[in-house]
């Protein structure tokens, strides 16, 4: 079946050009589930399990979870749980995350590549009966929605008596927005949110609860402690009238309670002072700022300021006379002031800390101290307080409403407990955002085949500096050799010196994914007691190390000098070498 999308498109030059784009439409694309028997599957295709099982005791009955695209966005966190199985993704969904979030985007291709997973991408875009086009009017949110749930409904009727003893499997449609939940209700359909559907999990699935991104219900009944943030569209307009300006926020380590915005051609930053005028913002946000008039600019505080509160509740108490007036101060140590009165863009990420001991017995509202003094203190609601009391743990920021104190996030996971060497480490690696995880195997899958060789072929193509005394100074027991040098004598009287760097290229394809990883690690990281490798081990320690008595591929700069050390000439090029001896700095300097 063909469907044709005709769009009206005006050019530079003023004439309307017509596109036609043809969109297929198919009736033979399977659902991926093991209880089907309409479908034409075979063994590769099934994905669902025949009789999934249930977390919650609300749905007790057979079904697949089928997720709107905010939750994706916003409940990652629990998607990544090895408990959550038998899930239907839908192609416009998985369009819409790509679209909006890449790390998101990322995260769920991990988990939907994973075949223990049980996440099913079903491509309702090209299924015959469940692709809908957009009405007049109609927003492209509004459509997505729309055939989110004509999708639900599809499957609701293709699974109907496959179950067992011809029970129909059902479609639980999750979505955290409440209108399209009611549409789905509507319809007949079952839908609910993510936090209503854990909140009724078996009890052995309880601390699932800890994972849900709390981003219904904000609470702004209550009296608001903080100063609004202006719209997107009248941010838009200060910036273009010049009454605002916007730059990233820099909070400082020193003074909770103070901070700087680094705005474009402004030599230096703008100073942000007290809890009102910080008004929300986090380390990293980009945000926009009025400036104050000079009549309140201030100096910097030269106190430290920690906010030592256990748990206050949402209040607010005035800010501490930390800064004195510009009637106080010397009119050269102030500088110049502004307040935040709107977010830009959120630059919240994952953070490490530790979990403070409430005063209120049985209480699951706690609060999160993270290991960068740079960011709030969070409070988050956990069940397993007891347990983290003692561990390094990992929160995420869900949101800051005006009526509280602190922003609000929930638990992702704990890392170890607090003092143990490997879990400090893991902090240190985590707070600096260092990629440490172990490679992938379609990065593995780039690697040369052992017992690897230098080929004939190879030789053609390179200088052969094999029977050169050459050698490698390093550190004891370094294992990644990167460089190598040698000097010597040339029959005309002067002096040869060549320096050697391991051919790594040589092994890493441009764009492939060894080169992508390599990119984002950008360099090895040391630690006091282990090392994380920009590159697999079997290139960074064996095939591109220069190891003593190994031939190894390299990039050889090679300079004749005479003895007063002029430079005479240089080359460049590929070259193989065999290293004499990997020395220490020790042996190095016995020898010389």
């Amino acid at each position: 079946m063909l469907t044709n999308k005709v769009f009206m498109k005006k050019t530079k030059r003023g004439n309307i050009l017509k596109i036609v784009r043809e969109h297929y439409l198919r009736d033979d694309i399977w659902c991926g589930s093991g209880a089907c028997r309409k479908c034409p599957l075979s063994e590769n295709d099934i994905v669902l399990d025949g009789v999934p099982e249930s977390l919650s005791e609300q749905y007790a009955f057979p079904h697949y979870l089928l997720l709107d695209t905010n939750i994706i966005l916003y409940q990652m966190d629990l998607l990544e749980e090895s408990v959550v199985r038998n899930v239907i993704i839908l192609n416009t969904v998985l369009d819409e995350v790509k679209h909006r979030s890449a790390v998101m985007y990322k995260r769920l291709k991990a988990v939907i590549s994973n075949p223990s997973r049980k996440f099913y991408t079903f491509v309702n875009e090209h299924h015959k009966d469940t692709y809908v086009e957009r009405m007049p009017g109609e927003s492209a949110n509004d459509r997505n929605d729309r055939m989110i749930r004509m999708a639900a409904g599809w499957y609701e009727k293709h699974l109907k008596s496959t179950g067992p003893k011809g029970q129909s499997l059902r479609i639980v449609l999750l979505s955290d927005d409440v209108d399209n939940r009611n549409k789905a209700i509507d319809q007949g359909l079952i839908a609910c949110s993510a936090a209503d559907y854990i909140k009724t999990a078996r009890s052995e699935y309880a601390n699932l609860l800890d994972k849900i991104s709390q981003r219904e219900g904000s609470g702004e009944s209550k009296e608001p402690l903080f100063p609004s943030h202006l719209t997107a569209s009248q941010i838009h307009q200060g910036i273009k009238n010049e009454s605002l300006l916007q730059g990233a926020f820099l909070a400082s380590r020193e003074n909770y309670l103070e901070g700087y915005v680094r705005v474009e051609g402004i030599e230096k930053p703008v100073l942000i002072q007290g809890r009102l005028n910080l008004n929300r913002a986090v380390d990293g946000d980009v945000v926009a700022i009025e400036m104050l008039p000079e009549r309140e600019w201030k100096a910097p505080s030269d106190v430290v300021l920690v906010d030592e509160q256990n748990d206050p509740g949402d209040l607010i108490e005035p800010d501490p006379s930390f800064s004195a007036s510009a009637s106080a101060v010397a009119k050269e140590l102030l500088e110049p002031t502004a307040k935040v009165v709107g977010i830009i863009k959120r630059k919240w990420r994952q953070y490490c800390g530790i979990l403070l001991p409430s005063h209120i017995q049985g209480t699951t509202r706690h609060i999160f101290v993270p290991a960068e003094r740079k960011i709030p203190r969070i409070r988050i609601e956990t069940r397993q307080a007891a347990t983290l009391l003692s561990q390094r743990i990992i929160v995420a920021i869900d949101q800051w409403p005006r009526h509280s104190r602190y922003p609000q996030g929930h638990f992702v996971r704990a890392l170890g407990p607090i003092g143990s060497k490997e879990t400090e480490n893991e902090v240190i690696l985590l707070e600096h955002d260092v990629p440490h995880n172990r490679f992938s195997e379609e990065v593995l899958a780039c690697l040369p085949q052992l017992p690897w060789t230098i080929t004939p072929e190879d030789l053609k193509r390179r200088v052969d500096l094999r029977d050169i005394t050459i050698c490698s100074v390093d550190p004891p027991g370094c294992t990644d050799i990167d460089d190598a040098l040698h000097a010597r004598r040339l029959p005309n009287g002067n002096i040869e010196v060549g320096v050697h760097i391991a051919d790594v290229s040589h092994f890493i394809r441009p764009c492939n994914a060894l080169d992508r990883e390599a990119a984002s690690r950008a360099t090895t990281v040391y630690l006091v007691d282990k090392r994380i490798d920009m590159v697999p081990e079997l290139l960074s320690s064996n095939l591109c190390s220069l190891r003593g008595g190994e031939e190894r591929f390299a990039f050889s700069c090679v300079w004749e000098l005479d003895d007063e050390a002029n430079v005479l000439h240089v080359k460049f090029h590929k070259s193989v070498i065999k290293s004499k001896e990997a020395l220490t700095y020790e042996q190095a300097q016995l020898n010389h």
